[in-house]
């Protein structure tokens, strides 16, 4: 005897939710299809949890400067520098764990002396803002060239492929490590200092440039498999302009993978920004830095580990709670991807 799987039952419990009922009573509006999505995600205990989770992530890197105005502390002043009693001789915090006391919530950084809470807090500003342009900046040219290529065919379908190939070919953090600097030297004179600005526009051109042929790639080919449905055939013998084809009959089947991919691709740029500020090519002093936080505390941590752990840790649950998010969103879109 076979059971049902629980996307068929999804599927017949919608059904009959949308069924009109027997007798004289008035008929039941179906539900939509964003609506059937809210509806399978809001069962998934798993992805919401993972939303709220990552949803309070992004209300730190937004309320940043509230938190530094109400915890009464900002990322840039060396407090252990100014004020005697908080470091040694060799710039470790004198108070254990780190220097962690009711007024250092998470400790002091060694060497400098800044307050942990408020570089972690600025830290995860800064890197969050730079995926987010970076995810929705690929994802726009990605949808933009994946579908020109999908559709139109030919010579341009060649072109745009042989590009996509040869971004994909590239080892990706070794181009960024090496790229970065060509960027900043090309616009900056050798004896001047990069301006913070002009970094931070610099790991966001060269993380697009390199991030969006993925989804562009997803895309033609789901194209190239819409173009022959029927219902383009239809579109076009009724004389509907390639535009309208486009933005009425295929953009509306794309919006699921190309939400599901821009979820799964920002906890990636957010590692690989973290990379590069690790690498030492990041984002510069004194602007507050995940992956500079992590460089630190690898040369620290024989003698204060606590300052290695906050970073370590809330980036590990901001992946791990995004990647989930992902997951469950694809899940919520299609029901039959289910394990």
């Amino acid at each position: 005897m076979t059971f049902p799987s629980s996307a068929t039952t999804d599927a017949v419990a919608d059904a009959a939710a949308s069924a009109e009922p027997a007798g004289s009573g008035p008929a039941i509006v179906g539900r939509s299809p964003g609506q059937l999505m809210w509806r399978r995600f809001r069962r998934d205990k798993t992805g919401v949890i993972s939303a709220v989770i990552v949803l309070g992530f992004f209300l730190v890197a937004i309320l940043a400067p509230v938190i530094s105005m109400l915890y009464g502390k900002d990322p840039y002043s060396t407090y252990g520098q100014d004020r005697p009693g908080l470091l040694n001789e060799y710039g470790y915090p004198l108070a254990p764990n780190g220097g962690m006391s009711g007024e250092f919530w998470f400790g002091l950084e060694p060497g400098l002396g800044r307050d942990v809470f408020m570089q972690l807090v600025y830290g995860i500003r800064t890197s969050l803002s730079i995926a987010v342009i970076v995810t929705v900046l690929s994802t726009i040219i990605g949808v933009v060239l994946g579908i020109t290529s999908g559709y139109i065919g030919g010579k341009t379908d060649y072109v745009i492929g042989r590009v996509i190939d040869t971004l994909l070919a590239f080892p990706s953090q070794l181009f960024l490590i090496v790229f970065l600097p060509v960027v900043e030297a090309a616009i900056v004179l050798p004896e001047e200092e990069t301006p913070t600005w002009l970094r931070y526009v610099s790991i966001c051109l060269v993380l697009t440039v390199l991030g969006w042929a993925t989804i562009a790639r997803l895309l033609r080919a789901q194209v190239l498999s819409l173009r022959t449905r029927e219902f383009i055939e239809a579109a076009r013998v009724t004389g509907a302009s390639p535009g309208r084809v486009v933005f009425k009959e295929l953009l509306p089947n794309l919006w699921t993978p190309i939400i599901i991919q821009a979820t799964l691709a920002l906890p990636l740029y957010v590692g690989a920004e973290a990379g590069l500020g690790f690498l030492g090519v990041g984002m510069t002093e004194p602007t507050p830095d995940w992956g500079r936080m992590f460089q630190v505390g690898a040369n620290v941590y024989h003698s204060d580990v606590t300052y290695l752990i906050f970073p370590g840790v809330s980036m590990l649950i901001f992946v791990v709670a995004f990647n989930l998010l992902g997951d469950s969103i694809r899940d919520a879109f299609d029901p039959k991807t289910k394990r």
